[in-house]
């Protein structure tokens, strides 16, 4: 579908690729350990907050224009993948 995937932590670049290459995954890992994307994107969570060192689990869904067209709090990581080529599909057809 033309899309391009990109995954973001607060870990490492050396963490990153530990994790990518033990779960396979075939997109690139964004290491932000100075958190400034997670803030910019509001997945940092606050000191305050429960699992203050972890961002929020988010999908950031971008548009062909470079808008966010839609955001997603991942609840069940098993059923996201679906949802996300549903609204795909639905930007594509309407591109």
């Amino acid at each position: 579908m033309n899309a391009k995937i990109i995954g973001a932590s607060f870990d490492t670049s050396a963490d990153n690729q530990t994790f990518a290459t033990n779960e396979q995954f075939g997109f690139r890992l964004l290491s932000d350990v100075d958190r400034a994307v997670g803030r910019a994107y509001g997945v940092a969570r606050g000191p305050d907050e429960q699992y203050p060192d972890f961002p929020k689990r988010m999908t950031f869904l971008i548009n062909p224009e470079g808008r966010i067209a839609k955001i997603y709090d991942v609840a069940d990581p098993g059923a996201h993948p679906q949802l996300v080529l549903e609204d795909l599909r639905q930007i594509a057809t309407s591109a």
